[in-house]
């Protein structure tokens, strides 16, 4: 279906200032947070890692007790090596809950060679085309309305890539049933910091896949 052009003009920019901001992250310093996260083979992700053992949630799926960031990442990278085309994987939890370090421990996973991997934060979505398939990351934070992710290219991604939505529920309808979902929830103080609780569930045939991981 042919977008009107006031509509595709509109994404055209945003795709452009997706490229420009993505640049733009690259090219400036990092401080020693943001190194942290924004790489995480520097500190052991991805590398031998072990995933914590699973607990059973009153939902039916799997819940993780991550001790740390590399907690995280184990678990992003579990997710990540039983991914495929058309999974769209929905990121939940409140600011700073780790939605951010999770995407960019998958996308490192399936990426090794992938270098930084800035924020969608300002452009919404970043994707990854030389990944096998495709990753979409987006950050829906800023999102108006659902009807404003049509312009974003949503059949694309969901049909063909891999997708990583964080603050899913500006999506509405347009979420799609099928979805792996990870609650990310911060533990009580004195547990450390990056201490969370992750509860991940699905349809489709996501429960057969999450088995693998207990």
């Amino acid at each position: 279906m042919a977008l009107e052009p006031a509509k595709y003009n509109k994404l055209e920019a945003l795709r452009h200032q997706t490229i420009s901001a993505g640049l733009a992250l690259r090219n400036r310093p990092h401080t020693a947070i943001e190194s942290r996260i924004a790489d995480p083979r520097r500190d052991g992700y991805n590398t031998g890692m072990t995933l914590p053992s699973p607990m059973s949630a009153p939902n039916g799926g799997l819940s993780f007790r991550l001790a740390d960031l590399a907690a995280t990442a184990a678990l992003a990278d579990a997710l990540a090596q039983r991914a495929r085309a058309g999974d769209v994987i929905a990121l939940h939890g409140t600011l700073g809950a780790g939605k951010t370090a999770f995407a960019r421990a998958f996308i490192t996973a399936r990426m090794p060679d992938v270098g930084d991997v800035p924020s969608p934060t300002f452009t919404l979505v970043q994707t990854y085309d030389m990944a096998d398939p495709a990753i979409w990351h987006f950050d829906l934070y800023r999102l108006d309305k659902p009807d404003d992710a049509l312009e974003l290219g949503l059949d694309e991604a969901f049909n063909d890539a891999i997708s990583l939505i964080e603050w899913p529920e500006r999506l509405g309808p347009y979420l799609p049933r099928r979805a792996l979902h990870l609650h990310l929830e911060f533990v009580g103080q004195g547990s450390g910091e990056g201490a969370r609780i992750a509860h991940v569930t699905g349809a489709g045939d996501w429960p057969a896949r999450l088995e693998t991981l207990t």
